[in-house]
């Protein structure tokens, strides 16, 4: 199996259950969040972060597009600009405008697999911006698709902490 290949086929996966998940949220829960702890984000940020978590990101890999304005490297950038603090991050308005976007990330996802092709998934060597070693252009996409699947198990989480009647059949899309 190819590379482009392997990418969508584990994308798809997390793109349907984050998708199932998202549906179960309601639109007057956007505000809601842990009670304990702090930093964290509400259920209506989690869905605009996940909603970007992967297509967005693969597209800095492939096109070195980080979507940040004009002379600005994210390398230069400081951490908290890099990721702010929960309370500074945007959300959604609607869980349709999440699913909305979703649905955008994962058809930019699958552009910018296609884009990369099977030579540069294989031999282009970077780091990220926020640092860390070199790794493949594979290795940084599906690390993307992980990072959507870490915000899915967070939403999980999330929906069970609410009280509803979620299982592991929803976390992996299998509901």
């Amino acid at each position: 199996m190819k590379l482009v290949d392997l990418l969508k086929q584990d994308a798809e996966g997390v793109y349907h259950a984050a998708q199932g998940l998202f549906k179960l949220v309601n639109d007057n829960e956007l505000n809601w969040k842990p009670a304990t702890g702090k930093n964290w984000m509400t259920v209506g940020q989690l869905l605009k972060h996940a909603s970007e978590a992967c297509g967005s990101t693969c597209k800095g890999f492939v096109t070195g597009d980080w979507g940040l304005p004009a002379d600005t490297k994210p390398e230069d950038m400081p951490a908290d600009a890099m990721m702010p603090p929960a309370e500074k991050m945007p959300s959604v308005k609607s869980v349709a405008e999440a699913l909305k976007l979703l649905a955008e990330d994962k058809k930019l996802a699958y552009k910018m697999f296609e884009q990369a092709g099977e030579e540069r998934l294989e031999n282009e060597q970077s780091s990220p911006p926020w640092g860390g070693p070199p790794r493949s252009l594979y290795q940084h996409l599906h690390e993307m698709i992980g990072h959507l699947g870490q915000h899915k198990g967070q939403l999980f989480y999330y929906l069970k902490l609410q009280g509803k009647d979620v299982n592991t059949m929803h976390l992996w899309g299998a509901i």
